[in-house]
């Protein structure tokens, strides 16, 4: 069976901006790094992504099923990529309740 051609980052960076135009009653949109890549991940902060997902030491199944990125992205990488893209890092919860400290 031949492989199926990959979305590309700009595929990835416009379903972001339309996600983000289109479902304006959904409150975040995320960039899932492990998706997309780290870097395309950073890049979605300026096409409306307002949350960088995925501080996994060990990501398991979407590698399964063939995808390229890493596998682990220290939470210090993750802060660092939010804050060269000029953006506040924030640690939340899965309800997006900001957590202490």
């Amino acid at each position: 069976m031949a492989e199926r051609p990959r979305p590309t980052g700009v595929q990835d960076l416009r379903e972001v901006a339309l996600a983000r135009l289109l479902l304006d009653n959904v409150p975040h949109v995320k960039a899932y790094w492990v998706m997309v890549s780290p870097e395309v991940a950073q890049i979605a902060l300026f096409y409306g992504a307002d949350d960088l997902d995925g501080t996994v030491l060990r990501e398991e199944v979407a590698h399964a099923a063939g995808a390229r990125t890493p596998q682990g992205l220290a939470p210090e990488r993750l802060v660092g990529m939010i804050r060269e893209a000029g953006r506040i890092p924030v640690e939340r919860d899965a309800l997006y309740a900001e957590v202490a400290a």
